[in-house]
């Protein structure tokens, strides 16, 4: 046992504390090398306010006190190399405080961790895993995200599905069964809820202590990169939810982790996020700006992930988010240490993974979240929650009131391209007694089923990316529940198997349509026909792509239409690329039908055209070539 690493510890420790050693995690943490052909592994920790630091584990018998770990150089790194550790060894940090108390830690950098409720971190070498995505990854080459199709599967992976045993599936029966569904369901990509190590499962994965560790719930980091690359030879892309925005106190994390507020805030109003019951990480320290981007450029790096959805930007954003009442230096609620490490953590993702998407939930107003880094945030993406929130509490009213709401069908466009928006129907709208999609739908039975493929054909139409939680794509009727399966017996009733497949037929005409992604980003791609029928609750418009175009009528009542007039400028025979209400996916039409112009002049357009609409429906049309 001995002091040992092939780093310049004072450039690391300098680098750190600047804020830019985005590499971290191949200096800290349990690193296995060759010392005098002999196998070790080095332990490196970062505990600059200890006075002492030792390490224990199953190669010591978890001995507190023969494996005194060195401090290196006058840093605030402690090192240690120890030989013929085995794999999946167990370990943890025993820290000694200025105070001579004792805090029992896991490796914050460890990339492996015990199942919960066990704490410990575990010996792994990443190396070793034959990734076979090459197909996958030189598409990316030139890949063009905001003028292509992307609809995203979100999914709680303790939820979605269990095996025969009623056990939680495997990182490898994921990668048998999720890819396969996901695939044949026709989505583009798979967003994960967090899969970082974390102790309460009722946390959902956003409370961690093991920020560069995938759960050992489902296995190993081989068997997780397995996944990835099985999805990746599916052509599907992978997102995970990231969340640097805080973290939580049990005592094997990051709280307190040697001794003083490391992570956290010495402020504790700052520090506490008393709704959320966890620590904001204290973004003024820069050496905090290094663990959180090597964080995020691990996951791309280690695990060919291609992007990163970060959870809960507004509470970074604003210090007051939390309910406390702080103020910046200059009087405001900015949290303006937060706003530079955002803007560096998407500007050194966008240098070194050009092609990674950065995603923000965001739920307030903040100006210029997607638009260039220079002048921005510098996120690819963000959440629309504005035409999430609009959309859901329209269609949540029953239809005699929606004339007096019309507004919430329309206004959205009014802010649709300011930003490069995701439209999102996610986890967050179906659970805490917010009813699952089907659920929050008015009327009967089969009204609500009609009104789901309503929705969901409206979302699909309206300029933005797409996604949509688990269970909503064949109309789970409870809420999500995530200590249990989806309800995958109700896919036996025809109802819902046919609104399963609603959805995949929804994907694949979404991804065979230019018009209804390449112009995502522009008014250039929408255009209204008619938004104004306040009475009737009726709605068109027109997505446009370069070459061709999509025309979208909606019927928000359950009121038949029937030969209902618009007016267009291209006169000719228009056909049905898709009904919300055939019969093969639970409603009421046998055939749909071809449409063609008549030379009338309608609401100043040249010619008029006549469409069945029935109630609660959603008719798709595109112009027939001559």
């Amino acid at each position: 046992m001995e002091f040992f690493y092939q780093r310049d510890a004072k450039l690391q420790n300098h680098l750190y504390h600047e804020g830019t050693l985005y590499d971290s995690y191949d200096f800290l943490g349990a690193h296995q090398l060759k010392v005098d052909d002999r196998s070790a592994t080095a332990f490196t920790v970062y505990a600059p306010h200890a006075k002492a630091v030792f390490l224990m584990g199953d190669f010591n018998n978890y001995d507190h006190h023969n494996l005194e770990m060195k401090r290196m150089e006058e840093s605030g790194f402690f090192n240690i190399v120890v030989f013929d550790v085995k794999e999946e060894d167990t370990y943890k940090y025993r820290i000694i405080t200025q105070d001579d108390q004792e805090r029992i830690k896991a490796d914050p950098y460890a990339s492996y961790a015990e199942v919960r409720p066990n704490s410990a971190s575990k010996v792994f070498d990443l190396n070793g895993y034959t990734w076979k995505d090459q197909a996958w990854q030189k598409k990316l080459l030139t890949y063009n995200t905001y003028t292509s199709p992307m609809s995203i599967y979100e999914v709680n992976l303790t939820s979605w599905m269990y095996d025969k045993n009623n056990e939680l599936l495997t990182y490898r029966e994921l990668a048998n069964k999720l890819v396969a569904y996901v695939k044949k369901m026709n989505f583009t990509h798979v967003e994960l809820m967090p899969i970082m190590e974390h102790p309460f499962d009722g946390s959902w994965g956003y409370q961690l202590t093991g920020f560069f560790a995938p759960t050992s719930r489902f296995g190993n980091p081989h068997d997780f990169m397995y996944l990835i690359d099985t999805f990746h030879q599916n052509n599907i892309g992978v997102i995970l939810d990231f969340v640097p925005v805080h973290f939580c106190k049990d005592d094997h994390g990051l709280a307190r982790f040697d001794g003083s507020a490391l992570f956290e805030h010495e402020d504790v109003k700052r520090a506490n996020n008393e709704g959320w019951g966890t620590l904001h990480f204290d973004y003024s320290k820069k050496f905090v700006h290094s663990f959180l981007i090597s964080n995020a450029l691990y996951w791309l790096d280690k695990f060919h992930i291609d992007g990163l959805r970060i959870d809960a930007v507004a509470n970074m954003l604003y210090l007051d988010f939390a309910g406390n009442d702080v103020k910046n230096e200059y009087g405001g609620n900015e949290n303006l240490d937060a706003i530079q490490f955002i803007k560096s953590l998407n500007k050194v993702v966008k240098e070194r993974y050009p092609k990674a998407l950065m995603i923000a939930e965001d739920s307030t107003s903040w100006n210029d979240v997607t638009t260039d880094v220079d002048h921005s945030l510098g996120f690819t993406y963000k959440w629309n929650m504005g035409y999430m929130h609009d959309t859901l509490k329209y269609m949540e009213l029953d239809p005699l009131f929606r004339k007096g709401n019309h507004h919430h069908l329309t206004f959205g466009i009014m802010y649709a391209f300011n930003e490069h928006f995701i439209l999102p129907f996610s986890h967050d709208e179906v659970v805490h007694g917010k009813k699952s999609l089907l659920d929050k739908m008015p009327g009967d039975y089969v009204q609500k089923f009609a009104s789901l493929r309503l929705l969901l054909s409206y979302m699909y139409m309206y300029p933005g990316k797409k996604l949509l939680f688990m269970g909503s794509e064949f109309g789970q009727f409870i809420e999500w529940d995530e200590f249990d399966q989806l309800d995958w017996f109700l896919l036996e009733y025809p109802s819902h198997l046919k609104m399963q497949n609603f959805v995949k037929e929804l994907n694949k005409l979404y991804q065979s349509e230019p018009s209804l992604y390449e112009n995502d980003h522009t008014y250039e791609g929408f255009d209204w026909i008619q938004h104004t029928n306040h009475d009737e609750s009726i709605i068109s418009f027109k997505r446009i792509s370069k070459d061709e175009e999509i025309i979208a009528i909606f019927n928000f009542t359950p009121v038949d239409r029937l030969q209902y007039p618009i007016g267009l400028d291209d006169a000719g025979s228009y056909q049905t690329l898709l009904h919300s209400d055939h019969q093969r996916y639970g409603g009421s039409v046998a055939r749909v039908k071809t449409y063609k112009t008549m030379p009338k002049e309608y609401e100043e357009k040249p010619n008029r055209l006549e469409v069945d609409l029935p109630g609660l429906s959603a008719v798709i049309l595109k112009k027939r070539s001559e």
